[in-house]
């Protein structure tokens, strides 16, 4: 569970010392708390500079007075389609120091890290530090171990250093960080470095926390430079959910072993490793960022917002041989081989909102997986399969309508694939405010992404097995076209992703994903031989679009739904979702048309005017609803808000609309900053 707030102790300090006498020392952060008061805290941040390019960022501090720069460079080894060093839970801080003065200095580094993040999980005691050292293929590296035995998750946390012929490493094994801090600072405020007692602490008390501290001391020329390398590492080899009913064991484990001793070894590989990392970073950046026509937003927007894949409460396990029953893998030949050779991968919908793989939303967030880690993408979606598949029959009260219903149906898809406070995989669809068997777009879109995933991989054999179970959800799907004109309509409730925001028939969300979800079932049922079956959806196709057109098409934009409520004018951000995911597989022109090339241009040029412009100044994205006469759509709290994933989907749709649509180019110059600049730049995403 995510925890909103500062562990305080956990910092870098610098001590400059000149001629054997200290002169500078300071904690490098703005806070002033009310523990460690000995030390020197409350850094002017106008001296610092951050900058992040996840999975790597730095820090720039100008020390007043010094003539000293520090640059804190942080690598963590997020590296696309690398499924081994990407799974390591290790960072990694390199401290280049540069002196611009006439005279050498000593500077230091001091690296302090609490044992456990100061809570509940920390106050039963038992908790020990220790030092070590580890020599492997000439390379040193020293630091502290951080044991932390409660259960059910023990873990040991490594703040570690490499060793140079011209730095030096100290410790001090522990302290309170509830103090003053006294004790610390001054030894090293004495000499630049710190006493370094020898064996393990003793464990902590009840209610008393545990701290300890690394430092790393070089020497600096006049006008010269060093550089100080920190790792940090956690081993939490086996971990338990909230049910406490299995043991699992994290993806890293394959390479450093189960025993919760791999803190040491992790470390000194990070430390040895790291160089090959920022290249390889560099390389897979670069053509981005050195692209002069790409605006700063998109850079940043393209890198940084991937830090969630990680921070997502996220977990990567290994799939033991008897996780998977063979009456549950049934014809799906490669589900056994992907998820024992990739493991189980799960990321909550949000840090409070904790439930795993929320599939509605993932349907935005996926690019990510299939276009840098795809085998990833791939194990979730045998996952998802394998949910879709089972059933739980156990009764529940779901409650926004009250209705009791089972928990989970066969051959529809789950809301999620668990709680992590439960027992995620062996008990889905956390989610409990409706009965998501009867929604209306978590079918539809398994389907959009088993095609999208089978575009950009092109693993056929990931298409065979799972034809079958798309077949089963559009089946299941089926029923809600209940008029057989080949459109389904929503039950007039809140029956989708937007699951506060009542719609009623046919509408132009669910509307557009059934369209698209057709009409990859027809070219799926090319590629596997199922002609009986190509006609059938071909036939659902011909008249779904005719009615979809004939209903929601109102010259402008395709209205939110069919319903009588001032709602059903409603212009939804989101109505072209369905054509955003035909274009991203390949699809959605020529032959594979699904919505009007010139509807989808006006439907975009509304929404940009509309959603966009007149709606904070244009400064916070589309919001989800607006109505006509241009004020938001209140008819719900969903309507009136932003969504993230929402407005980047939009912005997708946006952009591939200008590089497919050269003859309306004209017209949809505006959704692309009105600029030649703004259109090179699109044309260049290709």
């Amino acid at each position: 569970m995510y925890q909103h707030r500062t562990v305080i102790a956990d910092q870098f300090t610098v001590c400059l010392r000149r001629e054997g006498r200290t002169v500078y020392q300071q904690v490098l952060s703005v806070e002033r708390p009310s523990v460690l008061r000995s030390w020197n805290w409350g850094l002017c941040g106008y001296f610092a500079f951050y900058h992040a390019l996840y999975p790597r960022a730095w820090t720039v501090y100008q020390l007043p007075g010094q003539n000293v720069t520090l640059t804190c460079r942080q690598i963590t080894p997020i590296l696309p389609h690398d499924y081994q060093d990407s799974s390591l839970p290790v960072g990694i801080f390199v401290w280049d120091v540069e002196n611009e003065g006439d005279e050498a200095l000593d500077v230091s580094i001091m690296f302090s890290m609490r044992n456990g993040l100061g809570g509940g999980d920390d106050a039963s005691g038992g908790l020990w530090n220790e030092p070590f050292c580890l020599e492997r293929d000439g390379e040193t590296v020293q630091g502290l171990l951080l044991h932390h035995p409660t259960l059910p998750n023990p873990y040991t946390m490594a703040v570690a250093a490499r060793l140079t012929p011209d730095t030096m490493i100290t410790h001090i094994t522990a302290f309170d960080p509830d103090s003053t801090g006294q004790q610390v600072w001054q030894d090293l405020l004495q000499d630049g470095r710190l006493d370094s007692p020898a064996g393990r602490s003793t464990p902590s008390q009840k209610g008393v926390g545990l701290a300890g501290a690394v430092c790393v001391t070089g020497k600096l020329p006049p006008r010269g430079q060093c550089c100080l390398e920190f790792s940090l590492a956690w081993d939490m080899p086996r971990i338990m959910f909230g049910a406490k009913g299995q043991v699992y064991y994290r993806r890293y484990t394959r390479f450093f072993g189960s025993d919760g001793d791999a803190a040491p070894a992790l470390s000194h590989y990070a430390l040895c490793r790291y160089a090959d990392w920022e290249e390889r970073i560099s390389a897979w950046q670069s053509p981005v960022l050195d692209d002069r026509s790409l605006p700063s937003w998109y850079k940043s927007a393209l890198f940084n917002e991937l830090y969630f894949l990680a921070d997502g409460g996220t977990i990567w396990l290994e799939v033991p041989e008897d996780a998977l029953p063979e009456e549950l893998v049934g014809n799906m030949c490669q589900l056994r081989p992907i998820l024992q050779e990739y493991g189980r991968f799960g990321y909550l919908e949000g840090q409070e909102y904790r439930m795993y793989n929320t599939y509605d939303v993932h349907f935005y967030a996926s690019f990510a997986l299939i276009m840098l880690w795809p085998k990833l993408e791939l194990s979730l979606q045998y996952d998802m399969a394998l949910a879709t598949l089972k059933e739980d029959l156990s009764w529940r009260q779901y409650l926004m309508s009250g209705v009791v219903a089972p928990v989970k149906r066969r051959n529809v898809i789950p809301h999620d694939i668990g709680d992590p406070d439960d027992e995620p995989w062996l008990r889905v669809n956390a989610y409990m405010i409706h009965d998501t068997a009867d929604w209306k777009d978590l079918n539809l879109k398994f389907v959009l992404q088993v095609y999208r995933d089978y575009y950009l991989t092109g693993d056929q054999g990931f298409l065979r097995d799972m034809w079958p179970v798309c077949l089963a959800v559009m089946e299941s799907e089926m029923k809600f076209d209940k008029d057989q004109d080949g459109l389904i309509e929503n039950g007039g409730y809140a029956d989708q992703t937007y699951d506060a925001w009542v719609t009623t028939g046919p509408s132009a969300y669910c509307g557009g994903l059934w369209l698209a979800a057709v009409a990859v079932m027809v070219q799926m049922a090319a590629l596997c031989g199922t002609q009986d079956i190509l006609d059938k959806f071909s036939s659902i196709l011909s008249r779904g679009r005719e009615a979809y057109e004939r209903l929601l098409w109102n010259g402008h934009y395709y209205n939110y739904d069919c319903s009588s409520q001032p709602q059903s004018y409603s212009i939804m951000s989101d109505q072209c979702a369905g054509q955003w995911f035909l274009r991203a597989s390949g699809l959605g022109e020529g032959d594979t048309e699904v919505f009007p090339t010139p509807h989808v241009v006006r439907a975009l040029q509304t929404i940009f005017k509309f959603n966009v412009q007149a709606f904070a100044g244009g400064s916070m994205g589309a919001v989800n609803g607006m109505q006509p006469h241009g004020v938001p759509d209140r008819s719900s709290v969903q309507s009136d808000e932003v969504w993230v994933g929402v407005v980047y989907g939009l912005a997708a749709t946006m952009i591939q609309e200008v590089i497919h649509s050269l003859p309306y180019l004209s017209t949809i110059c505006s959704l692309a900053q009105h600029s030649f600049s703004a259109i090179k730049l699109l044309y260049r995403l290709t």
